[in-house]
């Protein structure tokens, strides 16, 4: 079994709607330790963190983070011990303004 430590994804998205930001692939389990949200524009943004681990539904049932504003130039660090083993899950994320939030998705794919 290999053990390997690495970014998992980054995203900047041009919308306000929810977008998947990572999914396991098949036969992998990922464990998700650190989120990282900024916001790289020039107003505060508001952001949502879900995390769906079969599917891909980001509503108020798969909410990590709800309607957390970010100033602008500022961070959001979100750490724990998120496991994902399903390839059909997804951690997703949106910003009420577009092309604003920068998140980043620090983590292991043990496989």
């Amino acid at each position: 079994m290999a053990f390997q430590e690495k970014l998992l994804a980054q995203k900047r998205e041009n919308t306000t709607g929810a977008v998947s930001v990572f999914s396991p692939e098949a036969g992998v389990t990922a464990v998700i330790k650190t989120i990282m949200i900024a916001n790289t524009s020039g107003a505060a943004a508001t952001v949502r963190v879900f995390i769906d681990d079969d599917g891909s539904i980001f509503d108020e049932s798969t909410a990590l983070i709800w309607d957390k504003s970010i100033a602008t130039g500022d961070f959001l660090q979100i750490t724990g011990f998120f496991a994902m083993d399903d390839s059909t899950g997804n951690l997703g994320y949106r910003s009420s303004v577009a092309n604003s939030l920068v998140i980043t998705v620090f983590g292991a794919e043990i496989n």
